[in-house]
């Protein structure tokens, strides 16, 4: 019988209990056949779903990182001997020449647009943030040159990297139906709305929290952490953070359980160049639990939303807007509730893992083959 194609992530920056690397990406190519490892900096060796974890020391600080870590994670990666390298950081890009020498194909995996990402880092001075912008997408671009394809969370990001690397393929950030919880029927529920992910400002944390002003008998599940840290004394001091349940990182069985429990899903990022194009993961997440959303007006948001009568899309910096939304959700729950059934169906029929993990297959059964 002939021996298992091996291949190994990578990443210098996610932790090894990452939903897209380990629970996605890396479990579906074990269940599909292929051995598979993950090299991970700061983690302990250990098999996890049938994955291969690799630790490496974690260096502190973004020179650190960039610099070490970077470093400990290629050696380790092509002491593995894998037949295909799976790349999950920008950094990680300058190592391309040394796991190709191992033979072996390399695959960079595109989370975000790094160009527009790196437009709003806040660490970046405004005044350079454009020439920023410029170097990080052509090193970005004379990189990736040498890959042997790209994979890509989103089909606009995807649309970019295929004008001159043909081999690369959208695989979006959709849920995994065996890890979302079955939709809860309306009375059942707190009259709670819930967000989940990081805390930035730039992803609508101030105006939540304004929205809960007005709602006097409405809470707010706020699950995550803040960034940086010093935004929570900021955000704590609006009055409408009394009516916040302040539930910190949350396992995925407690995300469930803030799913199972909440009425509406928020996603209202602000309207950076990261953003306005970008599909957040907590979208489908709240659409799959059955939950309506209140969600950014930004084009592809409202295609989505609009299109599958799942919820509302408003301006992410009017707080009123906000809150008339959430309002009108709470006030007519027959209709909330047949949005939120509509929001679970367009996700099983359309927007699950499920359909992404077959591109991803047969992505690399091609490469490998």
């Amino acid at each position: 019988m002939q021996d298992k194609k091996h291949i190994c992530h990578c990443t210098s920056v996610h932790k090894s209990s990452d939903v897209r690397i380990l629970l996605k990406e890396c479990r579906s190519l074990v269940n599909a056949g292929f051995r598979v490892s993950l090299v991970v900096a700061g983690a302990e060796d250990e098999i996890k779903h049938g994955v291969s974890i690799f630790g490496v020391p974690k260096n502190s600080g973004r020179a650190g990182r960039f610099l070490q870590t970077v470093n400990a994670v290629v050696a380790r990666a092509s002491s593995l001997g894998a037949d295909a390298y799976h790349l999950h950081d920008p950094e990680l890009l300058r190592g391309v020449t040394t796991l190709r020498k191992t033979g072996a194909k390399v695959v960079y995996d595109a989370h975000e647009d790094l160009p527009k990402q790196v437009l709003s880092k806040p660490y970046i001075p405004i005044l350079f943030r454009g020439v920023v912008a410029a170097l990080a997408g052509m090193l970005e671009r004379s990189m990736s040159r040498r890959l042997s394809g790209v994979v890509c969370a989103t089909p606009i990001i995807a649309n970019r990297f295929s004008m001159y690397i043909p081999n690369t393929v959208a695989v979006c950030n959709f849920p995994s139906l065996e890890d979302m919880p079955q939709p809860v029927s309306w009375d059942q529920k707190s009259d709670e709305v819930c967000y989940i992910g990081g805390i930035f400002k730039t992803r609508g944390a101030m105006e939540m929290v304004r929205a809960m002003d007005e709602l006097s008998l409405v809470r707010l599940n706020l699950a995550g952490t803040f960034s940086p840290i010093s935004l929570r004394q900021e955000v704590s001091a609006i009055s409408g953070w009394q009516q916040v349940n302040e539930l910190g990182f949350l396992d995925r069985t407690g995300i469930r359980s803030v799913l199972s429990r909440s009425k509406v899903g928020l996603v209202l990022l602000h309207p950076t160049q990261s953003y306005t194009e970008a599909l957040p993961v907590k979208l489908f997440e709240y659409m799959a639990a059955g939950l309506p959303v209140v969600a950014s007006a930004f084009p592809i948001l409202k295609d989505i939303v609009e299109r599958h009568q799942c919820g509302f899309c408003v301006d992410p910096l009017d707080t009123e807007a906000i809150t008339s939304a959430i309002r009108y959700l709470m006030e007519h729950p027959d209709e909330a509730a047949a949005m939120g059934l509509r929001g679970h169906l367009a996700v099983e029929n359309q927007y699950s893992w499920q359909s992404q993990e077959e591109v991803l297959i047969q992505f690399y059964q091609n490469l490998l083959s």
